[in-house]
């Protein structure tokens, strides 16, 4: 069990700063597989597995990303 008290104001920061990321990250990742599909004619099947493997790229990007802002950001405080 953690030692401490919630620090609120670095919760909704790091909170607030995975939704940012996610929306932007994710966003890219779905126009890339829209956009490079159509510029070579692939296809639609063919752009829904672009989009599908850029998102598992951002989101392993976004978990990584993630820990480290956990890790670095003091979550509680020490009483």
């Amino acid at each position: 069990m953690a030692a401490g008290r919630t620090n609120w104001r670095n919760v909704i920061m790091v909170v607030s700063l995975a939704i940012l990321i996610a929306v932007e990250i994710f966003g890219v990742a779905l126009a890339s597989g829209w956009a490079l599909a159509g510029l070579f004619e692939l296809g639609p099947i063919v752009a829904y597995v672009l989009m599908g493997l850029f998102s598992l790229l951002a989101a392993y990007g976004l978990v990584n990303f993630m820990r480290r802002v956990v890790k670095i950001e003091r979550l509680t405080h020490r009483s």
